[in-house]
């Protein structure tokens, strides 16, 4: 997610000072996006059962497993197996990657990544990048270089006028229009030769691979094979299309890109030199009084050393085969720049499961599951349809957790129906933009009382670890701040959902989303055991105790039952105190 700026951008109505700010409209105000931009079309390569490795290798899977469904899965939770998934689908990639992103950060963990890329470009891979804009300046723009590299494209989506050296001054060439700033492209894919694909919550950037010495998000991810992937090409191919999407070149030279790059490598050398100042020989920080640091965080040296940067073994992947479908937002969640309404086109775009071995129990379930969501005009909304199918529990893991009048009907009306309803979202303390708690918290008293069970993740952690409960990326030295970042829903012990989208109004009305509805009752229950795993050992457990709220420490641990935001500095209390009551729902 983003950063404290993006966050302060998106996530809270204030503005700077007014005069500097109209001295900075008046300056920026007059960049305009260029006119009558040349896109051209291109799309998914078709998917032959044979003629790439990845390709044969899973169909090798699916036989040796005597699968009965076409496509299978594999859930990621930890920061090396997400990680290692990409590095192996750019290195088994033979024809095409493609890639879609929110924000793709220029740090250590996207280095490696982008290297790979131009590697694979080098070896005649078509490689395609579609990222959404808000991110591209400053230090991150550095990643728009991968448009200049021969048989790389790039392509950013909804992108906002004026200079990238600063986020700030775009934002404010932009005041006047908004909601550009506001609605983003939010879908996360990665996809490779059309036969395999990495969907979920992840960004790319050093705080989603556990790699980050103040923070790292706890994120899940699913790594997609067979058939499904080609319905993730589809949607891939809708955005790349779109006349949203601006070609890099339509908006930044190589020239000025260059000199952004040796501005900031100029910055990272002053920086660099200023830490080995105050290090020792041996790379570890130094006190001003010499003696040893306690609990010192990791240098750069010492991540590196300790984190594992290798390739997932694909051949050795554990899949699971079931029927599934992808809901996505259709690109005209956004309004076109052509369109002088600035009208909304929201749809969405629904798969059909496979079910090759003849019509299942499964596979006829999820029909109808997709026909239920299909009903909605957005992801959020289909989920919301799909939520008044449960029958018997809900279990749901929201970072942002802002529910509107929709979400709070339907939690309703599924307790009313008996459905037990459980959410794990971040505490104040653990959320990386807080005015985003304020939307939860104000609901929080009415959840609880309408039956809902609430957790909040802890905000520091012995280790990262995640709520799937691996210990998979324990192995990162030192301690480091916990923030939520995974978007997932479970459904009755049957349907698992795992996707791009918070549960708040962002998402629901704003962002683009797309989201995985795998049919299956084994991966749902190993999901299970590691959310509620996570919620009793990690989390605070949120009460209504004698009508005032209580926080139940998380099992095991040393810490108390409170009445107050655990883990939260009494300013941010105050800010939510203060915040809450005039933010409305929809701009948080």
């Amino acid at each position: 997610m983003p950063s404290s700026f993006q966050a302060f951008c998106r996530r809270s109505a204030a503005l700077p000072a007014l005069g500097a700010f109209l001295a900075l409209l008046f300056l920026c105000g007059c960049a305009q996006l260029p006119q009558n931009v040349e896109r051209p079309v291109s799309t998914a390569i078709a998917s032959p059962a044979s003629g790439t490795a990845l390709a044969d290798l899973v169909q090798q899977r699916r036989q040796a497993d005597k699968a009965r469904y076409e496509s299978g899965f594999m859930l990621m939770g930890g920061p090396q197996a997400a990680y290692g998934s990409r590095l192996a689908l750019i290195e088994g990639a033979q024809k095409t990657l493609d890639l879609q992103y929110y924000a793709i950060h220029a740090d250590a963990s996207t280095g490696r990544l982008m290297r790979g890329l131009r590697g694979a470009a080098e070896r005649g891979v078509r490689v395609r990048v579609l990222l959404d804009d808000f991110h591209t300046t400053g230090r991150d723009a550095a990643v728009l270089g991968l448009a200049f590299i021969p048989n790389i494209e790039m392509r950013l989506f909804n992108p906002l006028a004026g200079s990238r050296d600063s986020r700030i001054s775009r934002f404010l060439n932009s005041i006047d229009d908004a909601s550009r700033i506001q609605q983003r492209m939010h879908n996360k894919l990665f996809i490779a030769d059309n036969v395999l694909a990495v969907t979920g919550g992840r960004n790319l950037g050093d705080a989603y691979f556990g790699n980050a010495i103040n923070g790292n998000f706890i994120d899940v991810d699913v790594l997609a094979a067979g058939p499904i992937v080609q319905d993730l090409s589809r949607s891939f191919d809708s955005y790349w299309n779109n006349e949203r999407a601006y070609p890099v070149q339509s908006l930044i030279t190589r020239e000025k890109l260059q000199a952004m790059r040796d501005r900031a490598r100029k910055a990272d050398q002053e920086l660099a030199e200023e830490s080995a100042r105050a290090q020792d020989a041996n790379g570890n920080p130094k006190p001003p009084n010499g003696e040893p640091l306690p609990n010192a965080p990791p240098t750069a040296a010492q991540r590196a050393r300790a984190w594992d940067e290798k390739p997932l073994d694909l051949r050795t992947a554990t899949f699971v085969w079931a029927p599934a479908v992808m809901l996505a937002d259709k690109p005209g969640k956004i309004p076109a720049d052509s369109d002088p309404s600035n009208a909304k086109a929201p749809g969405l775009l629904v798969s059909r499961p496979d079910d090759k071995a003849g019509t299942s129990r499964g596979a006829a379930s999820l029909e109808a599951a997709s026909d239920r969501a299909a009903n909605g005009d957005t992801v959020v909304e289909g989920l919301l349809q799909l939520i008044g199918q449960a029958r018997t529990d809900l279990v749901i893991i929201s970072p942002y957790f802002v529910p509107g009048k929709d979400m709070l009907r339907a939690f309703s009306e599924a307790r009313g129906r008996g459905v037990r309803i459980r959410v794990l979202t971040n505490s104040l303390a653990s959320n990386d933009a807080p005015v985003a708690h304020v939307g939860y918290a104000r609901h929080r008293e009415e959840l609880l009382r309408m039956g809902v069970e609430l957790y909040e993740l802890r905000s520091e952690q012995a280790s990262l670890g995640n709520v799937f409960g691996s210990s998979e990326g324990d192995s990162t030295p030192g301690q480091s701040r916990a923030m939520l970042h995974s978007k997932v829903l479970v459904m009755d012990g049957r349907l698992l959902v795992v996707g791009s989208m918070n549960l708040d109004l962002r998402s629901q009305l704003q962002n683009t989303e797309l989201a995985l509805l795998i049919r299956s009752n084994e991966l749902s229950r190993a999901a299970l055991e590691q959310i509620e795993r996570g919620m009793r050992e990690r989390s605070w457990h949120v009460d209504l105790v004698d009508g005032s709220l209580q926080w139940h420490a998380p099992e095991g641990s040393d810490l108390k039952d409170t009445r107050t935001e655990p883990d939260a500095s009494p300013m941010l209390r105050l800010m939510l105190k203060l915040f809450g009551p005039l933010a409305p729902d929809q701009l948080l």
